[in-house]
């Protein structure tokens, strides 16, 4: 039943490289299937960061867990717009149901950032998410020197693989939780 915390949450996560688009095709363990298109953001897929980010980290009600209970992913920005997503017009605190949404997709930014230019220690890193975590009025995640390093190396050899992949590479993801 969608929304229980007793249900075994499972999916799988193609994403599919693109000329100027990146597809993803979304398959989950209740049989639902979920298929968009995304316009690419930068070198890499922005997806991909956000399950690197979300499972390391295990924010279950971030992006993917939110696409695993249900939801499209082209549903996640209204969700989050309803819910009180933080913009320069409309700034308040957000409700609770989307606060990993919002820390994901900040430290997803942040890591973006820290992939395509020049990288900075580990603990300035920190400061930075916690600064954009804050404007978004969400507590930071506990995200430490270690983690950061973690996922710097997994976005990296991602990276590595995508850039060079031909149109119409297939990356596959396996998102569990319990």
């Amino acid at each position: 039943m969608p929304g229980s915390t007793e249900y075994n949450w499972e999916m799988i996560i193609k994403i599919t490289k693109g000329r100027t688009v990146d597809y993803l095709e979304i398959s989950r363990n209740d049989g639902s299937t979920a298929n968009e298109s995304f316009p690419k953001k930068g070198l890499t897929s922005h997806d991909a960061i956000h399950y690197f980010v979300e499972s390391t980290l295990q924010l279950r009600e971030g992006f993917w867990g939110t696409v695993a209970r249900g939801n499209s992913p082209t549903d996640i920005q209204a969700i989050a717009k309803e819910a009180g997503h933080a913009s320069a017009s409309r700034s308040h605190v957000p409700e609770p149901h989307i606060v990993q949404l919002l820390q994901a997709e900040r430290l997803v930014e942040c890591f973006e950032a820290d992939a395509w230019g020049e990288t900075a220690d580990a603990e300035t890193f920190i400061e930075i998410a916690a600064a954009a975590c804050e404007a978004s009025h969400v507590p930071m995640p506990e995200l430490t020197p270690s983690y950061v390093e973690s996922l710097r190396a997994q976005i990296a050899a991602f990276q590595e693989i995508w850039v060079a992949a031909p149109i119409g590479h297939v990356a596959e993801f396996n998102w569990e939780e319990n």
